[in-house]
Parts: structure tokens; sequence; C-alpha cells
């Protein structure tokens, strides 16, 4: 390809509304440009990146059977009333009309569009197992757009569904589509970890995994044991005691004590005000499960992990409670909550058992309670998990600590079991004459966030640093001087032999200073450079070969240039 008609917009300054450094050098480097927030178009050169990708995803995905097919972005609503997962995703869903007032949404993924195809279509065992998957667009009404990519509102998915009249068919199936994802990430050039996930909107009880892009700027924070066998989700990471937290012996010349706290609400302005540790508070959050009011208590250093929440009350719906809804609770304003007296459901984090002489609110404006001892001055009603692990707590597979990263979520794999084909009736006669639910797997990949991923991990002060597999040319020729007749022949020759390679290569042919050519060279990213100038006319004529990667620059003769470029590729 000739660069001086290549769409390539770069631009010298970094626009200010690009943040994270995917979508400053994505925005700079041409790739990439907004429409509305959280809705870009890829420009050719992010679009060659976006077929190799696909090239890649497309060929593990054929090794262990699947099939590709398309289908509609224009989903009836009433699939997702059918599911019940209309409540779920809530504003996400992008609704709208069409002439005969009928109610459709464009596709957020496509659970019940396949559900109700295969439903339709097959009814012996014999026909399965089978994989379906597509790659197309999605659409999800995202409340805050952000990160350019990694955030967005129509984004391009990978997503593949499995059918299967047996659990051990899907847990095998599982376990290859486990190792080709693990194939296309590495393949992409990515530090990545797979971590135990919770299903979320997706639903299902078989259990799931999530693709990790290791990044500060990841929204997902995972823990990962020190020992390498245990890595998970936040959100799904279940706290172990250690020996330490043993339960207390309570004080009996100790009894609860009101004392006045004016204006101090937070942990925070508690501790400075009391000079008291966070660890010995209870907090006590007031939450709204599906219309019924409930209270939380954790240890005031600690965070609510209302994913637990959630999963341990089976509700729909969670979120905190308002001023008003805590005072009808509470009988006090948010911040004096506290769970003696309370009447509403407790959910108790384990951790509280093990407090003594703890300090929580009175349920009454400007007071708390100290020497309050958890089990004996309030009914302890249900005990679980309900917090967030931290750095230092123990594996919940071994002795080991975990250490908490930051991770963007590039991929997500999902046991469903049943739960679409009962909502839609899908069965099956199996080998006995019987009809038999369908028992269906689905496996996800954010293949337009693949590319803010990739940037993420491989960039630098310079531009961006791609892998030679999913760049968007292999090799990029920059001769130093266009109006140089022996320059641009060879680079012309140079250009055409790596083309008879099959060999993707730009050849930088504008009229341009070499100071731009070789900044918008190190923008775009290309694994490695060939620059030809002044050296070819020497008696013995050379060029220099660069290595995006560590900017070392190699003399390289004429003749054996193309080869020392392309054996480069092998290392980026």
């Amino acid at each position: 390809m000739k660069q001086r008609h290549f769409v390539m917009p770069t631009l010298r300054e970094t626009p200010t509304e690009a943040e994270t450094a995917s979508h400053q050098l994505l925005l700079r480097a041409g790739f990439i440009r907004g429409l509305a927030a959280g809705v870009y178009s890829y420009l050719p050169l992010a679009y060659r990146v976006l077929n190799n990708i696909i090239t890649i995803i497309t060929k593990e995905l054929d090794k262990v059977g699947a099939q590709q097919t398309l289908m509609p972005v224009m989903q009836p609503t009433d699939l997702f009333h059918n599911s019940g997962r209309y409540s779920v995703y809530g504003s996400e869903l992008i609704t709208f009309k069409d002439r005969h007032e009928r109610d459709f949404t464009l596709g957020p993924t496509h659970e019940e569009v396949i559900t109700t195809l295969i439903q339709n279509e097959f009814s012996s065992y014999r026909q399965f197992p089978f994989t379906i998957y597509q790659i197309g667009n999605k659409y999800r009404d995202e409340k805050r757009p952000r990160s350019g990519l990694l955030r967005v509102r129509e984004f391009i998915m990978m997503d593949a569904y499995s059918f299967h009249t047996e659990w051990e068919s899907l847990n095998t199936f599982y376990e290859q589509i486990h190792q080709a994802y693990n194939n296309i990430f590495n393949r992409c050039g990515l530090n990545f970890r797979s971590v135990e996930a919770d299903a979320g909107a997706m639903g299902g009880e078989g259990g799931s995994h999530e693709f990790m892009a290791l990044s500060p700027v990841g929204e997902d924070i995972i823990a990962i044991s020190e020992d390498g066998t245990f890595a998970s989700n936040i959100e799904k990471a279940e706290v172990r005691l250690g020996s330490e937290h043993k339960p207390p012996i309570h004080d009996p010349n100790l009894n609860i004590e009101k004392f006045h706290t004016p204006s101090l609400h937070s942990i925070t302005q508690l501790t400075e005000a009391l000079d008291e540790p966070a660890s010995s508070f209870i907090k006590t959050l007031i939450y709204v499960a599906d219309d019924k009011p409930v209270a939380v208590l954790i240890r005031g250093d600690r965070e609510v992990n209302e994913i637990k929440v959630q999963n341990s009350l089976c509700c729909t719906s969670l979120l905190l409670a308002d001023e008003n809804i805590v005072k009808e609770v509470t009988g006090a304003p948010v911040g004096f909550a506290g769970p003696v007296g309370l009447s509403i459901p407790l959910l108790v984090d384990q951790e509280i058992l093990t407090m003594s002489n703890a300090i929580t609110g009175a349920n009454e404006c400007d007071y708390h309670l100290r020497y309050v001892k958890p089990g004996i001055d309030f009914v302890v009603q249900q005990i679980g998990d309900f917090r967030n692990v931290v750095q230092g707590d123990l594996s919940p597979h071994s002795d080991s600590k975990l250490r908490l990263e930051r991770g963007i979520e590039i991929g997500h794999i999902f046991k469903l079991g049943d739960k679409y084909s009962k909502a839609f009736d899908a069965t099956v006669m199996d080998a006995e004459g019987q009809r038999k639910h369908l028992i269906m797997g689905c496996y996800g990949i954010g293949v337009s966030r693949l590319i803010a991923a990739i940037v993420e991990q491989a960039h630098d002060e310079h531009g961006i640093i791609w892998p030679a597999a999913i760049a968007p040319f292999q090799i990029h020729i920059i001769p130093i001087s266009i109006k140089d007749e022996a320059q641009m022949k060879v680079a012309e020759q140079l250009y055409d032999q790596l083309q008879v390679r099959g060999i993707e290569t730009l050849l930088d042919d504008r009229d341009e200073r070499p100071g731009i050519k070789f900044k918008d060279a190190d923008l775009i990213g290309i694994p490695v450079q060939v620059i030809v100038g002044k050296g070819i006319t020497n008696e013995v004529a050379y060029v220099e070969v660069k290595e995006r990667s560590s900017h070392i620059k190699h003399n390289i003769s004429l003749d054996q240039a193309i080869d020392y470029a392309t054996s480069l590729l092998k290392k980026s």
C-alpha cells in the first residue's frame, strides 16, 4: 500500500477528551474517529487490525468445530421479556418501534435469538452437539461511555453458542473453548489471565471465566494468588478467614454505651475524631432488594461486594437505599445506621463475628454506640461472605496470599445450562423418547475492545507498538526523500519484493520532511521499519532496519535487507 493517498489522518496534539493511552494513540495515529459519545468510525488502519484479529479468532474457532453465521441486529423486545432479561439490562437496551408500533431492540447479545432459532429447527438428540458463532456489531446504551474503545455503546463482538443434550458434553467443549481463547489471546500478543467470574446478566448455573488483559486502566479488579493456583474477578473471589480471625472474648463489664457524634457521618470522619482504627467499626448499609429493604453489615475498613449480596438474596435488583428510605427504616439520617434494634433482615459478613466491642451507628441523628457485641447485642440472622477480598487475604485454594491487579475484560465464557432453553421451551427427543431441555454454553470476545487492550499494553512515549500478527502492516518502508530517484527506485524494489512474498507493506511515498515521516511511523507502530537513505549510494549499498519495539537500528546490506527485515517479524 502506498501511503500518499492512504487515509491516515495523524494528529500532532493529543485530543483533550482522551484520557487513556489507547484512546489518545488510536486518535492521534488515525485509527479511529468519534461520531458521538461511545460511537466510533474505524478508519483503514483500524479496519486492517480488526481483520487480522478476526482471522485469528475464526481460525482458532474452526479448530474446535464452531460454525460461523450471522444473525439479525434487530430483535423483537418480546424475546427479552420471555427470557427475563429485559429488567436485567434495563436502560442499557436500545429500543425503538417500527412503523407498525412493534417494539424492537438493537441486540446487546444473541442468546434469545439463537435459542429461538435452534428451538424451531432441531428436534433429535442425534443432531447435537454443535456450536454456532458470529462476529458483528452489538449495542448497549452505556450510561458513561469512556476510554475510547474500552467502554462504548456500539462495539464489535464475537459471540458463540454451543448446544448439548448432556452436561458432560458441555463440560468437555468448555475446556476446548477455554484453550481456544488462550490461543487467540496469546497470538494477539496479550498479557492476560483467565479468572473465575460471576455470570452476571448472562445467567446460568454452571460457572464462567473471564479473560482479563492486565492493565492499570482496567475497570475490573482481579485477585491472583502468589503461588499462581487461583485467579478470580473480585466480584467472585471468596474470602477465607485466617487463623488470626478467632471468636472474640467479650468483656462482661463493658455494656453498650451511646455517645454523641455530631455531624460525623462517614468512617473517615469517625476514625479521625475518635482516634479509632476503621477496623473497630461496623458499617451498616441499607439496600433495597427487589423493593424490600435489607441491611448489610461489614467491618469499617471493608467494601460491600454487591454481587455476593445479590446472589445470596437471589434478587433481580439491588440498590443502595436513598436517604428517605434510610430514615424510614432506621429513624436517622444517612451515616447513623446500626444493627441494634433494626427490624429489617440483617446480612452479616462473617468477619463481623470476630469483632469485640465494636462501634456502630445508634439509629439516631448525631449518635453512635460503642462496646457493641455481635451476636449478643443484635441477632445475627444471615451470616455469609459479603465483602470484597483485599490485598493479603488468603487464597480460597491455598495458604498463599492474594494480590490485586487491574484488568480489561476481553472475553467471557459461560456454562448457561438450561436457563434459556427453559425460557423458550427448546427441547429435543432423547434416546429413550423423552423430551428434555437443551444444555447451552455461550462465549464472547470483545473484538473492538481487543484493539484498545493491546495498545494499552503495547505502546511507548512515541506511539503504538503492534505485535506482528495483528499489525495493520508488517513492514514500513521509509525513503528519506522522494525527490531522490535512487532512493525511490530502491524503495519501490523492496516494496515489490515484499509484496511478492505476501508481506503486508506500507511505502511512505509522501513528500514530507524526514522528521514527520519518522514520527508518523513510530506513532502508527508497524513492527519493522526499513529506512532508505544515502546509504544506498555507498560502495556496499545498505539500508537501516529498525525494530519498532526497541528502536534499535541495524545497517544491513541491500541484498540482505528483506531477509533480515522479515526475520525480525518473528520476534515482534
